[in-house]
């Protein structure tokens, strides 16, 4: 953290984001946006920046390849915009590089579980309205996550409301586990197709049956009646 803070000291001549302020040290760079009204991540970035500064902003989105040109970046701060949307393949380029990722005090309330299991980097992911479901489940047991800011990933809404307001850590800790109930809402939904699809055979089978022996009826009638015709004829 403090080699960080020493690349915001010292300013660097080559391509800078003209919202932006850019810094330089020992040949690593600084990008510096923070509170700067940006409304999206801008497109000029220099490719071989090292920490990216986009805090405070309006970023509303982060879409895919946003960093894909960014080879060298090691820290990305994106706190305290207003992100809702992160696409799931939003940091692809920089998963094996990256250290430390900061989405917190954002809107994000899901986030496609692809979009941060390739990451190395160490996540923080407190104070944004989180719907807890599996997916959010599954991020918690499989990311690197900042221990200090666990506590703050809370329920916004979720299936159940004694879970909202909860920190999503004592939820899963009390025992409860919501990929359990997705799986029991989607054994419920195969075993109604199936049965759907068994209704119908049955019915079309019980018609194809009541078919055939109409047509033998009738069949059978008409050879019952050929003699009597033939006797009325001579």
């Amino acid at each position: 953290q403090a080699f960080f803070c020493l690349l915001l000291c010292i300013p660097w001549g080559s391509s800078c984001p003209p919202s932006c302020q850019c810094t330089e040290r020992a040949g690593a760079k600084a990008v510096l946006c923070s509170s700067r009204h940006l409304e999206e991540i801008p497109k000029d970035i220099p490719r071989d920046v090292v920490l990216l500064k986009l805090d405070a902003n309006s970023i509303t989105r982060i879409p895919s390849n946003a960093f894909r040109h960014l080879s060298h970046l090691e820290e990305i701060d994106l706190s305290g915009n207003a992100i809702e949307k992160i696409d799931r393949a939003a940091f692809t380029g920089v998963a094996a590089g990256l250290r430390s990722l900061d989405l917190s005090g954002n809107r994000i309330r899901s986030i496609p579980k692809e979009a941060l299991l390739a990451l190395n980097a160490r996540l923080r992911l407190a104070n944004n309205p989180w719907h807890c479901e599996c997916a959010l489940q599954e991020v918690l047991g499989e990311a690197r996550l900042d221990p200090d800011s666990v506590q703050g990933i809370t329920c916004h809404t979720a299936p159940r409301q004694e879970y909202v307001g909860k920190p999503l850590l004592q939820v899963l800790d009390a025992g409860a586990n919501l990929c359990g109930a997705r799986q029991r809402s989607t054994d419920v939904a195969v075993f109604v197709t199936m049965f759907g699809w068994f209704a119908m055979v049955i019915a079309y089978i019980v018609c194809y049956v009541r078919h055939n022996r109409e047509e033998s009826c009738r069949h059978g009638d008409s050879l019952r009646a050929l003699p009597s015709a033939q006797g009325h004829a001579e």
